[in-house]
């Protein structure tokens, strides 16, 4: 199917299916084509059904409408323009799917929405309150140590009497889960080395997409997080929908815990391999392309989406409001946000905020080539700051290049940058950001190596290409919990919301696993999994008390952010500095109800000494311990260890 190059005038009708009290109401734009049918089928692997005309309009929507006593459990649409085509409806909310790498689909038509939300809504919290946990929800409770009785679901997650999943968020006190995606993508792959096919893998010997920024569906949950959901190769998946309340029963039990919901959205581009519906009715539109036609691939995943036309921008709103309406999602983190126009993320700012003025809005601020933050805060969204992670651990430790928990200084002699982070990061500092609210802290996330295996091949524990067993670096050093611990309190004491990655409170090693038999780097240290298998990818939970000493700083570190207001005071111009007695040590001094002072000394050699203000201190944290109930006290003078820190509180 083809349409024109040109944009069109915005189209205010409901895109796909839509019910009336006596009538479901199907709708397509397509305005390239000369006809268009709707094929009802019975049976989900049916190869033909019953084909009703559809009108076309002069905004280039196909529109029918269909008695509810006519309707039946699937459909998808015909047209003939340039040979027939069956396609799913791209605005389906729930599909059925066959496992090939080109997904034979079927939109399922779902029985009038009777959820009962028992009263919930949306639960977002101011964003600075914010502690994030990243995760991938099939990798929080597929490996048997979480003792789910549903690993890798919906249903799974929220299990009660587990150590993964739910439960994991509760015991370290996160109050806000930022989920890779859950909308429908193509997790199964091209074909491995298969010569017969138009492209050739030799990357991907796994034949798999496990993280998900793939987007097949945009309005339709995951079905492989499904309570039915496998995903041997030629099954039917999907059949009944029940991922929809399977992903809506999830998100009510973590809003009863409090905690919000943030989903990781896809909009740059679409699945590469199966047959999109994108792609399949309005390519020209929908993409961006060369002079031959040919898909442009600045996203390097096969594909651009052209969100600056009228239609694609209309799509990527109605499908935000439909998560936020139909999930109660409380906000979205935008994969390569550098890639969606600015005109578009104003009318996502305009139309989310109408629904939720709290929405959370964050954005990965690259993609293509462009690096936007400052953009992405004037238009008011937040970001995830590269700088501060950089400037903490370091980029690259096999090229000796290290932040201040390591005692180097990443970007400058000094520690006046450093101080710049860790009160938001602003603009009128030289920073990204216009409040400090905007300003996303983070050391580790899906992308790269896993903060735990960048320190252990800074301390050399594990060679570049070195072949280990997860079992024998899973166990942290002294010397790593040491490092572990600093990075933490710097993290957890900045200004600005805070995200921790799954597995990071102890330290977790991504070790490629290798289930295939054909990955040649197995057994050596992953910076980039998402094509790996669930053994590469999964959290075990019995790491987690291996580490307790470095999980119960974290948790401790937690409940002091989530007790100390001012801690999470995002105001801007509230925090001051002090300098203490080592050049790359200094103090944070926040002041409200009580006052608070965070020492840092990323020195891995000096003692640094810091004169306090008047009157006795309670620790709340040292270089061992953080507790809400305090460490003992301190006056006059603090020493700060070597790769430490200390947070002090005294009531005004």
């Amino acid at each position: 199917m083809t349409s024109s190059n040109m944009d069109i005038a915005a189209v205010d009708e409901k895109l796909g299916l839509s019910r009336n009290q006596d009538e479901v109401v199907f709708r397509l734009f397509a305005p390239g084509e000369d006809q268009v049918s709707l094929v009802l089928f019975e049976k989900y692997d049916d190869e033909s059904g019953e084909n009703l005309a559809m009108l076309k309009k002069s905004n280039g929507v196909w529109e029918v409408s269909v008695p509810n006593d006519k309707l039946t459990k699937y459909y998808a649409y015909s047209a003939s323009s340039s040979g027939e085509i069956i396609t799913p409806d791209p605005y389906s909310q729930a599909v059925v799917r066959q496992n090939h790498f080109k997904y034979p689909s079927k939109s399922i038509i779902l029985p009038k929405d009777n959820f009962d939300w028992q009263g919930d809504e949306v639960t977002s919290a101011a964003i600075g309150d914010l502690v994030i946990l990243e995760a991938h929800l099939r990798d929080m409770t597929v490996h048997s140590s979480s003792g789910t009785q549903k690993p890798g679901t919906y249903q799974g997650f929220v299990e009660a009497d587990q150590r993964g999943g739910i439960s994991h968020l509760k015991d370290m006190g996160y109050n806000a889960i930022e989920f890779l995606p859950l909308q429908e993508f193509g997790n199964i792959e091209i074909d491995y080395k298969n010569s017969e096919l138009s492209t050739w893998n030799d990357w991907n010997p796994y034949e798999a997409n496990h993280w998900g920024y793939m987007t097949s569906f945009f309005f339709a949950p995951e079905i492989y997080y499904g309570s039915d959901g496998v995903k041997d190769r030629g099954v039917w998946v999907g059949q009944d929908g029940r991922a929809v309340n399977e992903m809506k029963e999830m998100v009510r039990a973590l809003h009863k815990e409090g905690i919000s919901v943030i989903l990781d959205v896809v909009y740059n581009h679409v699945s590469q391999y199966d047959d999109n519906p994108f792609k399949l009715i309005n390519k020209d539109y929908y993409f961006r392309l060369d002079e031959a036609g040919e898909y442009l691939s600045h996203s390097g995943c096969g594909n651009d989406f052209k969100t600056e036309n009228t239609m694609s921008r209309k799509m990527i709103i109605e499908s935000l409001l439909h998560w936020m309406n139909e999930y109660h999602i409380d906000g979205f983190r935008f994969d390569l946000a550098a890639m969606i126009d600015l005109e578009t993320v104003n009318a996502i700012t305009a139309a989310t905020q109408a629904v939720n003025p709290n929405i959370i809005l964050i954005g990965e601020p690259w993609g293509g080539g462009g690096y936007n933050p400052r953009e992405l805060a004037d238009h008011g969204w937040a970001s995830w700051n590269d700088h501060f992670r950089n400037s903490v651990k370091g980029r690259n430790p096999r090229e000796n290049d290290y932040g201040f928990i390591f005692g180097k200084l990443w970007d400058g002699n000094n520690t006046e940058h450093y101080k710049k982070l860790m009160r938001g990061y602003l603009q009128s500092e030289g920073g990204h950001f216009k409040h400090p609210a905007q300003n996303v802290n983070y050391l580790e996330s899906h992308d790269d190596n896993t903060i735990g295996d960048f320190i252990r091949m800074s301390l050399d524990k594990v060679g570049a290409t070195e072949v280990v067993t997860r079992a024998q670096v899973a166990q942290l050093s002294s010397e790593e919990i040491t490092i572990h611990k600093l990075a933490a309190l710097n993290l957890l004491t900045s200004q600005g919301p805070v995200m921790i990655a799954q597995g990071q409170s102890w330290g977790r090693a991504k070790v490629i696993a290798n289930s295939v038999g054909s990955d040649q780097n197995a057994g050596q240290l992953d910076h980039n999994s998402y094509e790996k298998d669930d053994e590469t990818n999964w959290l075990n939970w019995d790491e987690k008390e291996l580490n307790h000493d470095l999980v119960d700083y974290y948790r401790g570190l937690v409940a002091i952010r989530n007790k100390y207001a001012e801690i999470r005071n995002v105001d801007t111009g509230y925090r001051q500095f002090i300098n203490g007695s080592s050049e790359l040590s200094f103090g944070v001094n926040m002041t409200g109800e009580n006052q608070i002072l965070v020492l840092l000394n990323g020195d891995q050699k000096a003692v640094s000494e810091f004169s306090l203000p008047p009157g006795i201190w309670t620790i709340l944290a040292n270089a061992d311990r953080a507790d809400t109930k305090g460490l003992g006290s301190i006056e006059q003078v603090a020493e700060v260890a070597e790769q430490s820190g200390l947070i002090l509180v005294q009531k005004e």
